[in-house]
């Protein structure tokens, strides 16, 4: 059975439910559910090892939890003879019983259903006489590792959120990105690193401020381990929703990482790694969210800390906090002498456009290009997400270029690699095929300039399409039909996207005409400026403000100067 006819089947629990519960409400019980069934099967084959190993350790008077450990094979365990299988056998005292079996796993997996508030849920289905069905569906759901691997699993949960999503009237897009987008993201983060990331015993630590359920962390360690299966990669996150939180944690116990990496909390508010600092970073911030929640928490360290705390740049708008989310991330930054870092973010267009000269938008991206900051942007095609159709950019930013990209920045026009989805899931109608990954990997990978020939029948329809790289021809027109050339990846110099702003002044002029001077002090004999004709020009960093005063403004505006 795959994962989308798994998740079918065990959303079907749902029919259970209808008329009991409200529909926004059935993920509160189907998802931690799951997860039970899921750490209940992982410990099976090693249950009765832990139970004779935890009745002598505690004969002994020893603390069995190393033991236990161990024995299990996880970095969790279950004292309870019980499981979900056994529950069946006393319908009467399912409640008591389910209870138990819970408060027997190690803390770290009771904390996951704290998270998810089980005991309401279930204390819900004992009144309505529900809890024994709903146990049994679940207990004869088979999610043994052997059956579902892990990232089977990961996607079996993304499915159940999505659906609990659009239920609730949510938007998935907050707990989840697209995994074809991770993969783009993660191969951009390792591609320069392969020489490195091959050597046996390797180890690299990895970050995700919006981890969702895990998924970004997931695909980057099954990366690493399908290169290089003596690499380690240690994960750290922190996610905000408490449901998305308690998948990722159990996720992460099922995985052998240190759950204590995995922190609950709003990251602006509230750093769960303040003293941390990583080798790679991945995130996919909330797009156009406003951030008055945490507005004083963010200013007071803006202002108290300014560049010794993650805000000194500047601060965004209120309207939008993603460029928060991109200060934090390069406040976690390993200095450059200790190796470095390197981090992809997603975000929407308004980070790149929004803002004027010396408005906190502004300076941010000042700060980022004039530390030299950014290696690439790249664009996505539309309606690649489940909760919006809007443009994306994945900005791909290290602090250790290598040193044919310093002072450069290479942008990747990827909005028309994409192929239609059979079937769309909320806003996401496209997907990015593995081909058009490795394109733009490549791209990146190897910093070419390219441009994409679409060849065209006499009828205008596109029947091939080819990645020409610098210096490469064009294919042959066709006959009665065209090649199309767009640019497709381009490098520029930082100072090609900075500028300087001047205030332009023009001459006041008296009913006649004539520039009227000033008659007093330093401004005697001097034009005095006109108020009403005060302009600003935005002059890139690469030019000469004079040359370029001369060249744009001098022939439109007579008698001007430069405030």
């Amino acid at each position: 059975m795959n994962q989308q006819a798994l998740s079918a089947f065990i959303w079907s629990v749902a029919d259970l439910l209808r008329g009991d519960y409200k529909q926004a409400d059935y993920g509160k019980v189907i998802l931690p559910f799951t997860v039970l069934r899921r750490l209940d099967c992982v410990l099976e084959p090693t249950k009765d090892a832990v139970l004779a190993e935890h009745a002598a350790k505690t004969a002994q008077g020893m603390n069995p939890e190393p033991f236990l450990l161990r024995k299990a094979r996880q970095t969790f365990y279950n004292t309870s003879k019980l499981d979900m299988r056994k529950l069946m056998g006393d319908q009467d005292n399912i409640a008591q019983n389910l209870f138990a079996y819970i408060q027997a796993f190690s803390p770290d997996v009771r904390d996951v259903f704290e998270r998810f508030e089980f005991a309401v849920q279930v204390d819900r289905l004992a009144k309505t006489g529900l809890l024994y069905q709903v146990t049994e569906k679940f207990a004869h759901i088979d999610l043994h590792p052997s059956k579902v691997d892990n990232h089977q699993m990961g996607l079996i949960f993304e499915e159940l959120i999505r659906k609990f999503a659009e239920l609730s009237n949510e938007t998935a897009g907050e707990h989840f990105t697209p995994r074809e987008v991770i993969r783009l993201m993660v191969n951009l983060l390792f591609v320069e690193d392969d020489a490195i990331l091959s050597k046996p015993g390797v180890v690299r630590t990895i970050y995700d401020p919006t981890a969702g359920t895990g998924g970004m962390l997931s695909v980057a360690g099954e990366h690493l381990v399908e290169h290089n299966d003596k690499a380690s990669l240690v994960m750290y996150g922190q996610e905000l929703n408490p449901e998305s939180y308690a998948i990722c944690k159990a996720d992460m116990l099922i995985k052998g990482q240190d759950v204590a990496n995995i922190v609950f909390g709003n990251t602006l508010a509230d750093d769960g790694q303040p003293h941390e600092k990583f080798d790679y970073m991945l995130s996919n911030p909330p797009f156009g969210v406003e951030w008055k929640k945490v507005e004083k928490a963010v200013r007071t360290e803006h202002e108290s800390q300014g560049f010794n705390g993650r805000f000194g740049p500047g601060l965004p708008r209120v309207s939008d906090g993603s460029l928060l989310f991109l200060m934090h991330l390069l406040s976690k930054m390993r200095p450059a002498v200790d190796g470095g870092s390197r981090f992809g973010i997603v975000l929407n267009g308004s980070p790149l456009f929004t803002g004027a000269a010396g408005s906190g938008e502004s300076e941010i991206r000042r700060y980022v290009l004039e530390n030299d900051l950014v290696e690439a942007i790249v664009a996505l095609p539309t309606d690649m997400f489940y909760n919006t159709g809007i443009s994306t950019y994945v900005w791909v930013l290290s602090n250790r270029k290598p040193m044919h990209r310093k002072g450069k920045l290479q942008l990747i026009d990827a909005s028309s690699f994409w192929r239609k989805m059979r079937k769309t899931l909320g806003s996401k109608r496209k997907e990015m095929g593995d081909d058009d990954i490795a394109t733009v990997t490549r791209l990146f990978g190897g910093f070419h300039e390219a441009r994409l020939a679409s060849v065209l029948d006499a009828n205008g329809k596109e029947i091939a399409r080819q990645v020409l790289l610098e210096g490469e021809q064009p294919p042959a027109t066709p006959q009665g039909g065209k090649v199309r050339l767009a640019p497709l990846s381009l490098i520029f110099s930082n100072e090609e996207f900075g500028y300087r702003t001047i205030t332009i002044e023009r001459p006041l002029r008296d009913i006649r005409g004539q520039i009227v001077l000033g008659e007093r002090g330093k401004a005697k004999g001097k034009p005095q400026a006109d108020s009403a004709l005060r302009d600003t020009e935005n002059v890139p960093l690469g030019e000469d403000v004079e040359l370029y005063f001369r060249r744009e403004v001098m022939p439109h505006a007579e008698g001007a100067w430069i405030c």
